[in-house]
């Protein structure tokens, strides 16, 4: 249980943020939290002038009495078997989603000190740190922010994939490090054979370890939330299915729409079979025919389309960032909610800052470390009342 609520305090100027704003008190976590003395994360002296890095340090989580904590002392720590491990991707442009999702995944684990987190960055330099390489520069951001975090961060060469990219229906979709999920096989060290993958625009609101407990059955390797009701076919184009040949990777397979923002991965599995140079061989394809519009999302279709082990779709309420041209605001899926994910055009922190919030986007400002965030954080005029939340909200997290 929460022995008292965590303070964050901004240098030179003591402001305490309290994360349990009514609106939020359906969030409840069986970790103990040790409150922390007030101080700056460091960041400034660290991190220089770049305000996208500024963040409050976050308050330390401990494992609840029924967790057994592990050695962290020990070399072989990385490939212990009984830790929980979430890979995820790492850059500035998103790094306030990436730390709010962290902090959400503590919050509520009831082991936080058994999770350990791979992040993969780019092998691009920092413009802001010349003395340092892009993946030192935000791993030394993370430390600051959360002191007492169990992470590596691996460098991803974009040059492995940036050949293979074509073009997208939005632009961000390009980016090489949205391929990176296609290669932590490869990344990761070789005892690392389990991963929770998860994008950085989400927010967990349940025991993680819930997640990492689903067995994939079987020889799959893949597991995610399905949506058998959507159309599958429109992730794809008329020059796949009129081909003769194409289409026959799904015969004999019933396949349904999943997200790969979030997903448990096995990585053994995966080396075993090689999946990696199979996803790459759909993007090569795609360069000769245009069988996809969707970015990194429809190779993952064509190769696992059919063969997920499905889960409960409370762990990934995605599309809260409205479609790909819009970026509209959309409403929480009916059920029980596990995991909040800002899936398309726009994101939660952007909508915020900029005065124009969905009323989604209020589940994700607790989580929210960010130092220099508008007047949209502190000026809740327009908020939504606490029984709309409530009403809109009353199937969360049971």
């Amino acid at each position: 249980m929460l022995s008292r609520q965590p303070t964050l305090v901004l240098v030179l100027l003591a402001i305490t943020f309290v994360t349990s704003i009514p609106h939020f008190s359906v969030f409840a976590t069986a970790a103990r939290l040790i409150p922390g003395d007030r101080k700056s994360t460091g960041n400034e002296l660290a991190c220089g002038s770049d305000e996208r890095v500024q963040f409050f340090e976050a308050s330390e989580y401990r494992n609840g009495p029924q967790s057994t904590a592990l050695d962290r002392s020990s070399s072989e720590f990385v490939c212990d078997p009984r830790l929980v491990r979430i890979a995820m991707t790492l850059d500035l442009e998103y790094l306030r989603g990436t730390v709010a999702a962290v902090y959400s995944v503590l919050k509520h684990a009831s082991c936080p000190e058994n999770i350990f987190f791979h992040f993969v960055a780019s092998n691009s330099s920092s413009s802001s740190s010349s003395n340092s390489s892009h993946s030192d520069y935000l791993a030394m951001v993370l430390r600051a922010t959360f002191p007492s975090l169990r992470f590596r961060v691996y460098q991803f060469e974009e040059s492995r994939v940036g050949h293979l990219i074509s073009s997208s229906i939005r632009r961000a979709l390009e980016s090489p490090l949205n391929y990176a999920r296609n290669y932590l096989a490869e990344i990761f060290e070789p005892c690392v054979g389990r991963v929770i993958y998860l994008d950085s625009d989400i927010i967990v609101v349940d025991d993680i370890r819930k997640l990492w407990q689903i067995q994939l059955t079987g020889s799959r390797m893949i597991g995610a939330p399905e949506y058998c009701h959507a159309d599958f076919t429109k992730y794809f184009t008329d020059e796949l299915w009129s081909d003769t040949e194409l289409p026959a990777v799904f015969n004999g397979k019933s396949p349904c729409y999943f997200n790969t923002g979030v997903m448990v991965m096995d990585l053994s599995r995966w080396r075993e079979g090689e999946y990696t140079r199979r996803i790459e061989r759909w993007m090569e394809i795609q360069k000769e025919r245009r069988i996809y519009e969707l970015g990194s999302l429809p190779p993952f279709l064509l190769v696992f389309g059919g063969d997920v082990v499905p889960i409960d779709q409370r762990w990934n309420q995605h599309g809260l960032g409205g479609d790909n041209v819009s970026g509209s605001c959309r409403a929480l899926h009916p059920g029980p909610v596990s995991l909040l994910h800002w899936s398309g055009k726009l994101k939660p922190w952007a909508r915020l800052d900029a005065g124009e919030p969905c009323p989604v986007d209020y589940f994700w400002m607790p989580y929210d470390l960010y130092k220099f965030a508008t007047s949209a954080r502190s000026n809740r005029h327009g908020e939504p009342s606490r029984t709309e939340m409530r009403q809109d909200r009353k199937f969360f997290l049971v």
